[in-house]
């Protein structure tokens, strides 16, 4: 957490690091789960879904991690409730309130290869994001690497690695929700979606905002 001078306003950055995964389902539920490593808050996962009918909820482990999240994108219904994310060889399994869901990832392909040859030290930085954010919408519509977020912050994506997810089953509030689909219509959380292929993708999110 460092303080960096935009103008006469200090601002405080925030820097998350760890994994977003985002898949659609054939039930038109489309689900964004973040699993961050090393984060202000500590390591902690939450989960962003947005139903069929336009419907955005966010599931967040502590009351502190909700305020935050919410407070950066746009929900319609915020739950605390505990998040479990375990990761092993390839295969995460996430429960989170109301949702169960298991998801495989493939085998990384060229994009991932590119983004693993970039050095960690540029891909975390907020300037690299801003040089790749024109790249990003040609390649994978949708998706943005920085942009405004909240009342007034701003929020980099750095991306490191991207691996494909191959299946999902996912369960909410006792209902399956589907087979694996691609994430569309794009998600509405904040001022960018994730790939419409589902994946798996490691990042480094910088978050700025102003301090009092």
């Amino acid at each position: 957490m460092t303080r960096i001078v935009v103008g006469a306003r200090r601002r405080l950055r925030l820097r998350f690091d760890g994994w977003i995964a985002g898949v659609g389902t054939s039930s038109g539920t489309r689900i964004v789960i973040g699993h961050w490593q090393r984060t202000p808050f500590g390591p902690f996962s939450d989960v962003m879904l947005e139903r069929a009918d336009g419907e955005r909820l966010l599931l967040a482990p502590t009351q502190e991690t909700a305020d935050f999240v919410s407070a950066t994108y746009a929900f319609d219904a915020v739950r605390v409730v505990p998040v479990d994310v375990r990761v092993t060889e390839g295969t995460w399994t996430v429960a989170a309130g109301p949702l169960d869901l298991r998801l495989t990832t493939g085998r990384r392909g060229l994009l991932g290869f590119l983004l693993c040859a970039v050095p960690r030290a540029v891909a975390r930085r907020p300037a690299w994001s801003a040089l790749t954010d024109w790249p990003a919408r040609l390649l994978l519509p949708g998706v943005r690497t920085r942009g405004k977020v909240g009342e007034d912050r701003r929020e980099w994506y750095g991306a490191q690695d991207v691996r494909p997810i191959r299946a999902v089953s996912a369960v909410l509030e006792g209902d399956s929700l589907g087979s694996t689909a691609p994430v569309e219509p794009p998600v509405r959380f904040g001022f960018g979606s994730v790939p419409r292929r589902p994946a798996v993708t490691r990042v480094t999110t910088t978050v700025t905002l102003a301090r009092e």
